[in-house]
């Protein structure tokens, strides 16, 4: 294969993907009771493409499956069914073995920075972690160079995540999956609990970090405002179902779906007499 074929493939292929939670009460109770079991289907039969080099987006109202999708594609939930590809390698079954250069290549971001970093480790040390697990050298070196990274002073390598804001604590986070020099992040819903300053700080941050490394950026999010701004294609979920996928201005500009519709007429518009429709 040609180095233009293998640049044209998508980096993330997602075919047939679907995901079932038993919310079933235990089986004791169940047999006492005579219930059947009883499952919640967050994702159903997805398929996706997500190319290099690209921002890719997410959309939908809480619930709708984004973040279970996210989650499925890093590793954290396992698939009912459907297949997941990483540049042309099937994720789905791979062994917990032949995963750690996968992990390396593919970082999540979490939407509340203060329950994903460990309050009782530093700075530097959340930061350090994931590059000790895959055994890389210089760890120092490669912190300060996060730090950097991400516009914070070497310094707060020492600090704890409760002496940081909000948008310092996202920024850590940020630091924590570029230290590895991931190819690809899923950033779910990072800056839904900042205030409108430190969202366009993340976001310039984001921005920068994706021009500078090449990254492909999947950005979930509930806010379209925020998607039409980063983001250069969409993917409107509902029910863990897709309704609508577009280059960003078309949808925008040409919605097709109602559900599509009913989200940006959700959008706040500083104008009261303002409609997006």
């Amino acid at each position: 294969m040609t180095l233009q074929a293998i640049q044209d493939q998508p980096l993330v292929s997602v075919s047939g993907l679907s995901k079932s939670f038993d919310l079933s009460a235990p089986f004791l109770n169940r047999l006492i009771e005579r219930k059947p079991k009883s499952f919640l289907r967050a994702v159903d039969g997805l398929d996706i493409d997500i190319p290099r080099g690209k921002t890719f987006s997410l959309v939908g109202e809480s619930g709708c499956g984004k973040s279970t999708v996210a989650k499925l594609v890093v590793g954290l939930h396992r698939a009912t069914g459907g297949a997941i590809r990483f540049d042309g390698t099937d994720l789905t079954d791979l062994r917990a073995a032949d995963r750690g250069d996968f992990r390396r290549r593919i970082q999540m971001i979490f939407q509340d920075p203060m329950s994903s970093l460990n309050p009782r480790r530093r700075v530097g040390g959340i930061i350090a972690g994931p590059l000790r697990l895959q055994g890389l050298d210089n760890i120092d070196a490669r912190v300060s160079e996060a730090l950097d990274m991400v516009g914070l002073p070497r310094t707060f390598a020492r600090r704890y995540p409760h002496e940081l804001s909000g948008g310092q604590r996202q920024r850590v986070g940020i630091a924590r999956a570029i230290a590895l020099r991931p190819r690809f992040i899923l950033a779910d819903e990072i800056v839904s609990g900042l205030d409108v300053s430190s969202q366009a700080q993340v976001l310039n941050l984001l921005e920068e970090l994706v021009r500078e490394f090449g990254l492909t950026l999947a950005f979930i999010s509930h806010d379209l405002s925020v998607v039409r701004r980063l983001c250069n294609r969409v993917l409107v979920l509902h029910h863990g179902e897709i309704v609508e996928e577009v280059e960003t201005s078309a949808l925008f500009d040409n919605p097709k779906a109602d559900y599509t519709r009913s989200l940006l007429g959700a959008i706040p518009l500083p104008d009261p007499d303002q409609v997006w429709l």
